[in-house]
């Protein structure tokens, strides 16, 4: 059942004037993609969690300088599969990442909810950034390929910034960018520890974007969505102290 939003505020309040937002498994089903590709490569689907955590170590070291995007994606590739226990050479290696890079590029999807909770916050004027840790030329190319480029105001990449979240200088960044203060802007993402704490930390409304229905309390100062469907009403009706 499709969620109704909430209408346009005639007099929207000044108190939230930003919403930033996480890009994969937030907007982009980043983790279905990366799933269905994992699984066709390996023959099952039980490999999500050591990619994950691959990646996330991987990535690291793109953003600290170490080293460039390319390099990283190889040597992500030969870990991942020297922790199933394969060694591959380099050919190897970028046979199958060729065929993970070409297979993903097909697969990539928005999620349901993304589209009208970006066209509500275009309505109300409220200003969006879009807050990611990746690298720059891949987040773009990704971003225009699913056709949501025209719904922000500003992109923060850790890749070109140079940090990543949860890093105050992050978020600090996007709201410099987007002229607002930290306390008039919603962070929104799927990650509780990188996103909505990390905003929280920073001096922003923290939200957390619970998906899956991951069980225990949000900690004091973040709420909790399980659905962007949700988000308007949460602005509306409690961010920014309306009536509801």
């Amino acid at each position: 059942m499709t969620s109704v939003l909430p209408a346009v505020p005639a007099q929207k309040t000044a108190e939230i004037r930003a919403v930033c937002l996480d890009i994969d498994d937030t907007l982009i089903d980043y983790g279905g993609s990366v799933r269905s590709v994992l699984s066709a490569m390996i023959g099952r689907d039980d490999a999500w969690p050591a990619w994950q955590r691959t990646t996330d170590e991987h990535v690291a070291r793109v953003i600290s300088g170490e080293c460039d995007y390319d390099t990283m994606r190889r040597e992500r590739t030969r870990a991942f599969f020297a922790d199933l226990g394969e060694c591959l050479d380099d050919a190897e290696v970028d046979r199958r990442e060729q065929y993970r890079l070409d297979a993903m590029e097909q697969s990539w999807r928005v999620f349901e909810d993304t589209l009208p909770c970006l066209d509500w916050l275009r309505a109300t004027g409220i200003k969006v950034a879009a807050v990611t840790n990746a690298s720059g030329p891949h987040q773009r190319a990704k971003i225009a390929a699913v056709g949501l480029s025209e719904f922000f105001d500003e992109v923060v990449i850790a890749g070109e910034l140079g940090v990543a979240k949860p890093d105050p200088a992050i978020f600090r960044t996007a709201c410099l960018d987007l002229g607002v203060d930290l306390a008039e802007t919603v962070h929104v993402g799927d990650r509780l520890d990188l996103d909505a704490i990390g905003a929280r930390d920073a001096g922003m409304h923290g939200v957390w974007l619970n998906r899956t229905g991951e069980s225990g309390p949000a900690p004091s100062g973040v709420s909790t969505i399980s659905s962007l469907a949700e988000l308007p009403e949460l602005i509306v009706c409690e961010l920014s102290g309306g009536v509801c």
